[in-house]
């Protein structure tokens, strides 16, 4: 880096990459300048079109994938970096340190503006601690992926850190316009024309997303929704096509492409559709104790409690199954889409002690629940970012608070 900037022939790219050494944000007009010389340097014009978006943001980079995964001693080095002090912001999942909040990127138009700012978005949340990314092959098209591998190159080439820092999740599962195998599909490969688990069909979307991100190997790997699946086949045939996928998953994990899975949903847990023990009872028979399905996704906030409040089969809830198998919980929704950020009634914000918005207080609660690995956020703007990382500043919430709070909840 020392080399690039004794060598700069553009006003002003100087104090750009002072900035990148220092895991400050970029503002988006610096970014493009920063873009153009590198463009420049390797001798491809840069395209910022809407309908260039792969020369925009090329599935892979010319210098290949990143390789390596996450790691705790990355995340120690991490949050080792930050300039303050961040209280219960790390927690053990699977060998590794997962921070409390990740970022998510889910929601947004797919433009090249947006693209430029999830990746801005996932540079600030790197810089200020955050080591939790998740996307997934369908979020914007593809777009989303290619925004997070964007932000991870720029990360890891540009003296911000390592690639050991950082716990890359994305998802299959959905039928992608312009992501499809060109290999034809069996007919009971795809339920409702939109979802597959099929192992071809699987390889497939692994390898996009794996170039997407521009990284050799997907931290967790997870089967989006597939609950979908319920709706056109029945338990056996459903719990068959779970067996399925899951062989090819570990050997995808024997491969190095990843190295955990996962499943990712939005009501099948939390409503019985799907049962956590037999799934991780397939997984087991599978591969024995030491298998790797070993995250689950669920939406989890203030509005949406019941995987701390119903009970399952044997009458545990859903996170206490879910510790007692082992697994690691990951909350999606935790703002509600976006209606948790604002407008929280005076008994409920009072007794958020240290936060100033909403959106923080939200965020308060669902990472400060016993249970719960990391609060998901979508941020695609920094500004948010900045915002939402005040909680890791601040210590979660007491046993006596959470019971204080879900007594007016």
């Amino acid at each position: 880096m020392a080399e690039f900037r004794r060598h700069s022939r553009h006003p002003g790219l100087q104090v750009i990459l002072e900035k990148l050494h220092r895991g400050d944000c970029v503002a988006e007009d610096e970014y493009r300048l920063l873009s153009s010389f590198l463009h420049e340097s390797s001798g491809v014009s840069p395209q910022y079109e809407d309908a260039g978006m792969a020369e925009a943001l090329p599935s892979a980079s010319p210098r290949g994938l990143i390789s390596g995964q996450g790691t705790a001693c990355g995340a120690q080095r991490l949050a080792g970096r930050c300039v303050d002090g961040l209280v219960d912001s790390f927690t053990p999942a699977q060998g590794r340190l997962v921070s409390s909040i990740g970022i998510g990127t889910y929601r947004g138009a797919g433009d090249v503006a947006t693209d430029h700012a999830y990746a801005a978005a996932v540079g600030c949340a790197l810089a200020g601690g955050v080591n939790l990314i998740d996307s997934s092959l369908n979020y914007r098209h593809q777009r989303s992926e290619r925004a997070v591998g964007m932000a991870i190159r720029r990360f890891v080439e540009f003296g911000g850190g390592a690639r050991d820092e950082i716990v890359v999740c994305s998802k299959g599962g959905f039928l992608v316009p312009g992501a499809v195998p060109s290999s034809a599909l069996a007919d009971d490969d795809v339920v409702g024309g939109c979802h597959s688990m099929a192992p071809d069909f699987l390889a497939d979307q692994i390898e996009r997303s794996r170039h997407n991100l521009g990284v050799e190997t997907i931290d967790v790997y997870y089967l989006h929704n597939p609950e979908v699946q319920l709706q056109f086949v029945d338990v056996a045939a459903f719990h068959h096509k779970m067996r399925v996928a899951f062989e090819f998953l570990e050997r995808s994990v024997a491969d190095g492409l990843i190295s955990y899975y996962g499943t990712a949903t939005w009501d099948g847990y939390v409503t019985g559709v799907l049962s956590l023990s037999e799934i991780a009872d397939i997984a087991h028979d599978v591969a024995g104790a030491g298998h790797h399905f070993r995250f689950v996704q669920l939406p989890f906030s203030m509005s949406m409690r019941e995987a701390s409040t119903a009970t399952v089969q044997g009458g545990a809830t859903l996170l206490d199954r879910a510790g007692e198998l082992g697994m690691t919980v990951i909350a999606s929704s935790s703002l509600w889409h976006g209606r948790l950020a604002r407008g929280l009634p005076p008994e409920i914000s009072g007794l958020f002690g240290g936060l100033e918005t909403d959106a923080q207080r939200a965020i308060q609660f669902t990472r400060s629940t016993p249970g719960i690995t990391s609060a998901l956020v979508g941020m695609s703007n920094p500004a948010h970012v900045r915002e939402n990382l005040a909680v890791t500043h601040v210590p979660g919430l007491t046993s006596s608070e959470r019971q204080a709070l879900q007594s007016r909840l």
